[in-house]
């Protein structure tokens, strides 16, 4: 049997459970054509990370070729308010603007500045448990999961509280266009939250822009927007602050969700957690390769590229698969048990190479503060129904997580 017929990122009982199909692949070889969406998948986690590294791939061409030259066809002409918001997100540039761009962002998140949040975070974590606790349980999801990250990069970025429950909402609509072949539907919803979501950002800036403050990101950003050489241009301003939104919590909220539902099933390594809180941050790196939060990540093929004897041409799709590469046993011992005590864990789920996860200091500090304070707080906590799956495939999360004390 050809083993991509067992990969099926549309269908309910694979997006379910998508590691048994993922092993028939790594067994199956190094390099698989899938025709549905004309992508390369690479399962193996040695070929994930170095492609992660190599300059011969890009998350975008428009740096180096025209549609045309790179044998592509530009997007529709009413996609185009979400391609201007995301193609000029960091994330999806190269060298030398995503250079400029990035080094001006890291300075928001250095060691220092991460580290200055903690107590914020800590707190923010422990108000939402009290109040989960207060309410004698909840849906985990919407209750902890979502509020605690989106509050803390709203209020680096400095958008009002009044604000904040827009940001949500338009993050799932956006997000919605990384999964396979969108929906017409899914592109409209896309295309309307970029509209929104500019507009709302325009009007904050130019509120920033006449009273700027010393303490948000966004200030800082206009900052290096207007005085530097090496400046942020208004449209990278408006895409770096959503691109920061947006990442800045959605693997959070579906590692916190996924990881405490993984506990769920494994009682015996929840107890270990609930007897030893040491374990916190080896649990966070555990649960977040155990069910990987991204699944899949795209890069295009810059240049002729030789993968395990099969020639990728210039102008073709990679499908790097995260889930896959996190559960490579050629890597990890017995990956499909979960084992908070794992020492050896080069998982990768904040990607690699230049755009590695530039938050990923501040998600391991959101994870392990909800979790200490769900262990502290809620110490019998336990599910009080069986989760649904979100449809999605590459942005892996449940709908909700109900939970009772």
């Amino acid at each position: 049997m050809n083993a991509t017929a067992a990969f099926d990122p549309w269908s309910p009982a694979f997006v379910t459970d998508p590691y048994p199909a993922y092993a028939a692949l790594r067994e199956a070889g190094r390099v698989h054509w899938f025709e549905p969406t004309r992508q390369y998948l690479i399962p193996h986690h040695a070929d994930v990370s170095a492609l992660l590294r190599e300059r011969r791939l890009g998350r975008t061409y428009q740096h180096r070729y025209t549609h045309e030259e790179f044998g592509r066809t530009a997007p529709p002409p009413e996609h185009e308010p979400f391609h201007i918001l995301n193609d000029h997100g960091m994330l999806d540039l190269e060298p030398p603007d995503h250079t400029r761009i990035r080094r001006l962002v890291s300075k928001a998140f250095t060691p220092r500045t991460v580290e200055r949040l903690k107590p914020y975070v800590e707190k923010l974590a422990g108000e939402l448990v009290a109040g989960l606790v207060a309410d004698g349980g909840g849906d985990l999801l919407t209750d902890v999961a979502e509020p605690l990250p989106v509050a803390v990069i709203a209020e680096m970025l400095g958008i009002p509280e009044a604000d904040r429950p827009l940001l949500r909402p338009w993050s799932a609509a956006i997000c919605g266009m990384y999964e396979l072949n969108p929906p017409a539907e899914t592109a409209r919803a896309a295309v309307r939250a970029s509209v929104e979501f500019t507009e709302y950002l325009r009007g904050l800036m130019a509120e920033r822009r006449k009273n700027p403050t010393d303490t948000d990101l966004v200030s800082a950003l206009i900052a290096a927007h207007d005085e530097n050489d090496d400046r942020l241009t208004g449209q990278e301003l408006i895409s770096t602050c959503v691109l920061l939104l947006n990442a800045g919590h959605e693997a959070t909220v579906n590692s916190t969700v996924n990881g405490w539902w993984a506990l769920f099933q494994h009682p015996e390594q929840l107890a270990a957690l609930r007897a030893d809180h040491t374990l916190i941050p080896g649990a966070v790196e555990e649960l977040m390769r155990y069910d990987t939060p991204l699944q899949l990540f795209e890069r295009w093929v810059l240049d002729d590229i030789e993968v395990a004897g099969v020639t990728l041409p210039r102008g073709s799709e990679v499908a790097l698969l995260f889930g896959s590469a996190n559960h490579d046993p050629a890597v990890f011992t017995d990956p499909a048990r979960l084992d908070l005590t794992r020492a050896d864990n080069p998982h990768i789920s904040f990607s690699a190479g230049i755009h590695y996860c530039i938050g990923a200091p501040l998600a391991r500090i959101e994870l392990a503060a909800s979790m200490r304070a769900l262990l502290t707080q809620a110490p019998a906590l336990r599910p009080a129904a069986e989760p649904s799956r979100k449809p999605n495939f590459v942005i892996r999360g449940l709908e909700g997580l109900s939970v009772e004390l």
